[in-house]
C-alpha cells in the first residue's frame, strides 16, 4: 500500500538530463517510480529512437556523500550477458567463428565429458547443460579467477544432453561464451571488447572487468536506513530461532516450482555458489574480476547505444559491426518453452530473450539483470532502451520498474508511429 501511495503522491520532475517532448510520460513514470527511494540510491534511463536520443535522465545518490551523474556507472548484473552476445555476433560477423561449429574446434580441452558437439549457438540459447556452478567450485571466491574458471568449464560435464532441453546459466554464460571467443580470436576478452565494440560505438563506460581507476565511479549500494535495519534484524533473529526449533519446510516458491515441473535443486544449482558469503559483486575484488554473465559495469548510456546499433539492423553511424545475415540469425527464436531455471518462457535468442513488458507486444529482444537493470531493442520501431541504478531490489524476473518503463517507452514510441499509444 506504502508503495502505491508513494507512486501516486510523487514528484513527476524529480531527475536531471534531457527528454524529447515526444517522451515526457516516460520521464514522469520514471520519477513516480524513483521519487520516493531517492535517498536510497539513484538510476539512469536512457532510450534512442529512430537513431536519435530521446531520453537522458537521471536522479537520486550514487553514493552517501555524491549524487547521481550522466557518466555513472552501475553493477548490472545479467544485464551484461546481452552485452558479451553481441561482441560474440560482432566476432561471428567478422568471420572469427561459426554459430554452428562445435566449440572443441576453437577450444580443444572444452571437449571433455562428452562436450566435443556442443557449439556456440547452444551455449548463446542456454541448451549446452553447463547451468550448474554450485558443484564445480568448492568456493565463490573462485569465480574472480579467470583462467582458472575457464578450467572449470573445460571439464564440466553437461547436465543434460545437447539440445534435448534449456537451463539459464546465471552465471556459467560469461565463461563458456568469454572462453571461445578467446580461444578463436586469440586475443584477451577485454581487448575484443575494446577493439571490435566499444572503439567503434565510441564508448568509455562498458566493463567487463572494471580497471582500477574507474572504480571511483561507480554507484555502490547504500547502507540501509537504522529503522530497516532494525526490522531486518529483528526478522533475522525470529528466523534463526524458528529454524533451530524445527527443520525448515518447503517455502511457497519451493511448492510452486515442484508443481510447475521445475526443480528447486536446478535452480540452486544454478545460481548459488558454494561459499557466497565469501565474495561480493560489490568489493573491489568482485569489480575488477572478469564474470562477464554477472558482474558487467556500465552507464545507461553505453547499454543504449548498443542496443541502438542493433536496433538499427548491426549498423552504426556508417558502419556495419553485424552483417544482415548475421542479424537475422542472432534474433531469431531459438526456445520458446519454459526452461529449467526461469519461472517464465524467455523465448530464448542466441544470448538475448524477450522484452518482458505489463502487456505492450513487442518483436524486440535484450537482456535484464538480477537487480532490475536491463536493456533491450526493437528493430521494427527503431528502439532501444537502458535503465541502470544501484538499488538493492533482486529479483530472477527483474524489477516492476523494469517493466513499467519498458511499457511507457513502448507506448509513447507508439504515439509517433500510430497515432495512439495503446495498452497491448
Amino acid at each position: 500500500m506504502q508503495q502505491l501511495k508513494d507512486y501516486l503522491f510523487a514528484n513527476t520532475a524529480n531527475y536531471q538530463g534531457h527528454v524529447d517532448e515526444r517522451f515526457l510520460d516516460l520521464a514522469r513514470q520514471f520519477s513516480r517510480m524513483q521519487d520516493a527511494r531517492t535517498d536510497l540510491g539513484g538510476a539512469a534511463l536512457v532510450v534512442y529512437f529512430q537513431g536519435r536520443k530521446v531520453v537522458d535522465i537521471w536522479t537520486g545518490k550514487k553514493s552517501e556523500t555524491e549524487s547521481w551523474q550522466a557518466d555513472t556507472l552501475s553493477v548490472c548484473y545479467s544485464t551484461g550477458k546481452g552485452v558479451l552476445s553481441t561482441l560474440a555476433h560482432i566476432l561471428v560477423s567478422e568471420g572469427f567463428l561459426d554459430y554452428n561449429i562445435p566449440v572443441a574446434q576453437y577450444w580443444p580441452e572444452f571437449a571433455q565429458q562428452g562436450k566435443d558437439k556442443i557449439t556456440l549457438r547452444h551455449m548463446l540459447s542456454h541448451q549446452s547443460g553447463l547451468y550448474d556452478i554450485r558443484n564445480q567450485i568448492a568456493d565463490a571466491s573462485e569465480m574472480a579467477d579467470w583462467q582458472h574458471m575457464l578450467d572449470v568449464i573445460a571439464k564440466a560435464k553437461p547436465r543434460f544432453e545437447i539440445a534435448t532441453d534449456a537451463a539459464y546459466q546465471p552465471l556459467t554464460f560469461g565463461w563458456q561464451v568469454g572462453g571461445v571467443l578467446e580461444k578463436a580470436t586469440g586475443q584477451s576478452l577485454t581487448a575484443l571488447m575494446q577493439q571490435y565494440l566499444l572503439q567503434p560505438l565510441a564508448l568509455k563506460d562498458a566493463y567487463l572487468g572494471v580497471p582500477q581507476d574507474q572504480l571511483p565511479q561507480i554507484a555502490r549500494l547504500l547502507p540501509k536506513k537504522q529503522r530497516e535495519d532494525s526490522i531486518a534484524s529483528a526478522s533475522s533473529a525470529h528466523h534463526k530461532k524458528t529454524t533451530q526449533q524445527k527443520a525448515r519446510k518447503a517455502s511457497p516458491l519451493d511448492k510452486l516450482l515442484e508443481l510447475s515441473g521445475q526443480n528447486p535443486q536446478d535452480f540452486q544449482d544454478a545460481m548459488i555458489p558454494k561459499g557466497m558469503k565469501n565474495f561480493s559483486f560489490f568489493s573491489d575484488e568482485g569489480l575488477q574480476a572478469i564474470i562477464p554473465a554477472a558482474n558487467g559495469v556500465f552507464s545507461a548510456n553505453s547499454l543504449a547505444r548498443i542496443y541502438a546499433m542493433l536496433a538499427n539492423g548491426g549498423e552504426w553511424q556508417g558502419q556495419q559491426l553485424i552483417r544482415p545475415e548475421i542479424f537475422k540469425q542472432l534474433s531469431q527464436i531459438q526456445y520458446t518453452r519454459r526452461d529449467r531455471i526461469m519461472p517464465l518462457p524467455m523465448h530464448w535468442r542466441l544470448g538475448y530473450h524477450r522484452i518482458l513488458t505489463l502487456g505492450k507486444s513487442s518483436s524486440g529482444f535484450g537482456h535484464m539483470g538480477f537487480n532490475g537493470s536491463g536493456a533491450w531493442c526493437d528493430p521494427e520501431r527503431g528502439l532501444s532502451f537502458a535503465y541502470t541504478h544501484n538499488f538493492a531490489t533482486t529479483s530472477i524476473t527483474g524489477d516492476y520498474r523494469l517493466w513499467g518503463l519498458t511499457q511507457e517507452t513502448l507506448r509513447c514510441a507508439d504515439q509517433v508511429l500510430a497515432g495512439h499509444k495503446g495498452w497491448f
